[in-house]
């Protein structure tokens, strides 16, 4: 089986915001036992800011722009897999750096690129650890978090399950920290708004996601057909139970039916959506049921101002989201264009609005 891992900085740091070496040993022994059971196993693993900052001498709690994370990222980098180096290899494991950038998902070359590289690590018997190309990452075009990194390199693997570690014994009915007597979701059949708005937001201050965040990720596995479980990073034999089934580990988040592409993921998932368009019952049954690109003629209003290749919601008139994709033309073309046939428009430009290869159905 292949089984995706993915641990956050607030899981493998201790208080003072520096590494904590026995967290990652203990992750390592568990990876190391799913090994001898004959299953592959990749590691997403934040951490670089975190093992970077004491060697700067920087304190966790002082903020840093853009460029300062940059340069703290490229020197901790090397010492969170100098960490994974030593406790894989006291299994008799090697570690093997994989950094990753949004774009190795959205562009089919380096997508395939991506997965042979990863896929040959597994077969040379390498763990790979992934991380997000925190160094040379644009901040406009990014993860922001590795839970959905994790999801998509669970989609490039073929993972059947993905392990999302946190602080916490999985998804609960109330923030702990508030309501003292929260309990456990155990299952989750689908991953909807309610379930967004009881997640919240960041977990602690250490850590960039928070269970929103995890709910996300869960929500773009799940859609790639891969079963998610979230559950505590403390949990003795966490991987294994959730390997296994075991319904008490933590939140399991059962896989959907339809299974989405990488790129598809991506655009349905991850994109800041940057405006919608309406369209009325005939671009919705196009749309919707028969798997067609969004033309002008079934648009009836735009909201918001946006670019050729943003993201779009696609909206009927209620207000019910249907679909989202990259739009073809920006908002103020969008809107002259909107109503007319094909045929009323210039020849030399393309007609869609939304290709059906950039839209991802949603309903």
């Amino acid at each position: 089986m292949n089984v995706v891992v993915k641990v956050g900085t607030s899981s493998i740091t201790g208080h003072d915001g520096a590494i904590d070496r026995h967290a990652v040993d203990k992750l390592c022994g568990e990876v190391a036992d799913l090994r001898r059971l004959s299953h592959q196993v990749v590691v997403v693993s934040s951490g670089a800011i975190a093992a970077g900052r004491p060697a700067l001498g920087l304190s966790p709690s002082k903020a840093a722009d853009l460029a300062t994370l940059q340069a703290i990222s490229a020197v901790g980098q090397s010492r969170l897999m100098r960490v994974y180096d030593d406790a894989l290899g006291a299994h008799g494991l090697l570690a093997g750096q994989v950094l990753l950038a949004p774009l190795d998902f959205v562009h089919r070359k380096q997508y395939l690129h991506a997965r042979q590289t990863v896929t040959r690590l597994l077969q040379l018997g390498v763990v790979p650890v992934v991380n997000e190309n925190d160094a040379v990452a644009d901040d406009e075009i990014r993860f922001g978090d590795n839970d959905r990194l994790a999801a998509l390199v669970a989609n490039l693997v073929g993972a059947e399950v993905l392990v999302v570690l946190t602080d916490t014994p999985g998804l609960l009915t109330a923030d702990p920290r508030l309501v003292q007597d929260a309990s456990l979701v155990e299952e989750v059949l689908a991953v909807d708004q309610a379930l967004e708005k009881m997640a919240g937001g960041a977990g602690t201050p250490r850590g960039s996601g928070g269970m929103a965040s995890k709910l996300a990720a869960a929500k773009m596995a799940a859609w790639s057909g891969v079963r998610v479980v979230i559950g505590a990073a403390s949990r003795p034999g966490v991987l294994a139970g959730a390997v296994a089934g075991d319904p008490s580990v933590g939140t399991v988040v059962r896989a959907h039916d339809r299974r989405l592409p990488a790129r598809k993921l991506w655009i349905a998932f991850a994109v800041g959506v940057s405006g919608r368009v309406v369209v009325d019952e005939g671009a919705r049954v196009a749309v919707v049921e028969r798997n067609r690109s969004l033309l002008p003629a079934g648009v009836v209003a735009v909201e918001g101002a946006f670019e050729a290749e943003d993201a779009v919601e696609i909206a009927d008139p209620s207000g019910e989201v249907l679909a989202k994709g990259l739009v073809r033309h920006p908002s103020r073309r969008v809107e002259e264009w909107a109503g007319k046939r094909s045929a009323d428009l210039p020849p030399d430009l393309p007609h869609e609005v939304v290709h059906r290869d950039d839209l991802v159905v949603l309903v």
